[in-house]
């Protein structure tokens, strides 16, 4: 089923940035770097589900329900479990992350345009540093990022906390004004836009059964520079002088 998305692939917002100071590149991980076809999120969604079978002694619906239920109320899993029973991070993080990773495909025209990216490139995820490693490599685009800047990093603040954020630009010495986000969930790119960020929504070009349809939307809102469905067709525009990164329909 089609995600409901601009009139293009890519628009961008009558009052949104160029990136032509920008000399820091960050990305989220997951559904931002890969396709929704490499299948990683129902994997890590389904092991989830599993540690909270297995913690609460529960059936999968049941499970599944209360993973949602935290989910909403905490913003991760993750969260709600540390709060609420003083799981350790790492433990939760290790079996979720626990996945077979041979869906994943080299994605040669990512993994170029990103090297041609002019200046530092980092990865800032909610996930694990291993998780973000292991799927980066399988793409063959690992070797292009600096370093990842993962959960553990953030004291197990997850985005969009605003210290989460900030903690990341303090520990990487970024210059928000010269950085811009690539991410897939609008409501995580209010707190950088607002640090002064450029940031690039990235949506699936059909629905994912897996995520919520909120998480996949297209959203038109003043914090968002830029909505593309093709990462690899729009960090390529980034580097040909013709065509301007973000090019496209603009609103």
């Amino acid at each position: 089923m089609p995600v409901h998305h601009p009139d293009k692939a890519q628009f961008t917002t009558a009052a949104s940035r160029g990136f032509a100071d920008v000399d820091t590149w960050v990305f989220d991980l997951d559904n931002t770097l890969y396709p929704s076809d490499a299948q990683v999120w129902p994997k890590v969604d389904e092991r989830i589900t599993l540690y909270v079978m297995q913690l609460y002694g529960l059936d999968g619906i049941s499970a599944r329900a209360l993973q949602k239920y935290f989910y909403h109320r905490y913003g991760t899993t993750l969260s709600a479990l540390m709060q609420e029973e003083q799981v350790d991070p790492h433990d939760f993080l290790d079996f979720a992350h626990d996945i077979d990773h041979s869906s994943i495909k080299l994605d040669k025209d990512l993994g170029d345009a990103i090297e041609r990216l002019p200046g530092r490139k980092l990865i800032l995820t909610n996930g694990s540093r291993r998780h973000a490693e292991n799927v980066a490599a399988k793409l063959g685009i690992l070797d292009h990022f600096e370093d990842v800047f993962d959960i553990a990093a953030a004291d197990f603040v997850p985005k969009p906390e605003r210290s989460t954020y900030e903690r990341f630009l303090l520990a990487h010495g970024v210059e928000p004004t010269r950085a811009v986000l690539f991410e897939d969930i609008a409501r995580n790119l209010a707190v950088p836009h607002d640090l002064g960020m450029a940031t690039v929504l990235v949506v699936p070009k059909i629905t994912d059964p897996y995520r919520e349809a909120f998480e996949q939307e297209a959203v038109r809102e003043p914090h968002i520079d830029h909505i593309t469905d093709d990462l690899a067709a729009f960090l390529s525009a980034c580097v040909l002088p013709e065509a301007g990164c973000g090019s496209g329909e603009r609103h």
